[in-house]
């Protein structure tokens, strides 16, 4: 009985020796980032070596589904909608999937990142985008799979996938000239009312030039005549600047509209100010 009692604890101290070792993994984890235009593209992979094997038509076989990569499927994000070959790719995360071929390669975008391998119940509905990319064989071995994003430009870039002798590229485009011409727009057309509010509030809460938050503050109201909050600030800005008359009026009008949008909260706050100040 003692020598099995001995036998068993050999076992589990060898078992939790074994559970805390850490060694190199045969396929390790990429990550590329890249900013793309304006747009943020992420890629995560794994990333197996040859190892004097055969790859493609051997180890990957010619046209069937791969999961392009190593043990979870890899996977591509974008910040922003894009296109690849005439269809729009909805911002968010795709699994890359892929059927080598000798000339070409099929390339697929699958809506469910969370496989390991090609999904038992494959489902056409979830392939978001798909297209043909051109094979290129290459003079030297890339030892270990590989994928990029290449090809920078204002308005895309190539998703590159490379491995042994070949390396397949899928441009895509991003808005980035519908963002830049917006966001120039929105500066040129000078501060929102939100910037005008921002910019007021700051002042008042840290006593700085009133007169400057005044004049923000009454932009910021005649930018938007149903923002109560705002002129409930203006109100505050009036009355900490002895404009008792004019903090009296702008309570008035920031009670009445947040009564018309049913918010309880600013009515009290307003109704306390205008008994403090003699108006109620």
């Amino acid at each position: 009985m003692r020598k099995l009692t001995i036998l068993i604890c050999a076992a589990l101290v060898s078992f939790s020796l074994q559970g805390q070792l850490t060694t190199p993994q045969p396929s390790p984890e990429g990550k590329v980032y890249q900013k793309v235009g304006l747009t943020d593209v992420k890629v995560k992979y794994s990333r197996p070596s040859m190892r004097g094997r055969t790859i493609f038509g051997n180890l990957v076989p010619t046209d069937k589904l791969w999961r392009t990569g190593a043990n979870k499927n890899s996977t591509i994000s974008f910040s922003d909608d894009v296109v690849i070959d005439g269809q729009t790719l909805k911002a968010g995360s795709y699994a890359i999937y892929t059927k080598p071929g000798a000339t070409s390669w099929e390339v697929l975008f699958y809506t469910e990142t969370e496989n390991w391998g090609v999904p038992q119940d494959w489902d056409d509905s979830k392939v978001a985008a798909k297209t043909t990319a051109e094979v290129y064989t290459m003079p030297m071995d890339v030892q270990t799979f590989t994928m990029t994003l290449d090809d920078l430009h204002n308005n895309g870039a190539t998703l590159g996938i490379l491995w042994e002798k070949t390396y397949v590229g899928v441009p895509f485009t991003v808005p980035t000239a519908d963002k830049a011409v917006k966001s120039i727009e929105a500066v040129m057309s000078g501060p929102s009312a939100g910037d005008y509010y921002a910019a007021a509030s700051y002042y008042f809460e840290e006593g700085k030039d009133l007169e400057k938050a005044k004049e923000w503050i009454d932009k910021a109201v005649s930018m938007n005549d149903k923002a109560f909050w705002v002129m409930r600030r203006q109100a505050l800005i009036y009355a900490k600047m002895g404009d008792k008359k004019g903090a009296i009026e702008a309570a008035k009008r920031s009670m009445e509209v947040a009564e018309a949008a049913g918010n309880a909260d600013y009515v009290k706050m307003n109704k306390d100010s205008l008994k403090e100040w003699g108006a109620l």
